[in-house]
């Protein structure tokens, strides 16, 4: 049996780190708030998607390729006069466009 200082992760054992170094337990909780902040964030957009959803008269509508395009182009743009990587924000972006799209086709209802 290992000690309390390592943690098993798909049969290999690490050593817990975090336990030991306190800036990054300080440096998670502030993750976890953002998070927490995110969440509600994602709760708010799924509202205005459901509205959307709402205003479409068909399920082909729910696909705007130009409309992602625009998007993903402000994205970038907008990451870089921030200094922010835009394959970061590319990925969450087109993953999040995504997910909403599944979203769409799950609950429209006409």
């Amino acid at each position: 049996m290992k000690s309390n200082i390592y943690f098993k992760y798909q049969n290999l054992y690490y050593l817990n780190v975090a336990m030991i170094n306190k800036n990054i337990i300080n440096i998670r909780k502030k993750l976890d708030k953002l998070d927490d902040a995110l969440l509600r964030l994602i709760k708010k957009r799924v509202k205005l998607v459901d509205k959307v959803i709402i205003n479409k008269k068909y399920k082909k509508d729910i696909i705007d390729k130009k409309r992602i395009s625009i998007i993903l182009k402000n994205i970038k743009k907008k990451s870089k006069s921030r200094k922010i990587d835009p394959r970061i924000t590319n990925k969450i972006w087109f993953s999040m466009i995504r997910a909403f799209i599944d979203y769409e086709f799950r609950n429209f209802k006409k």
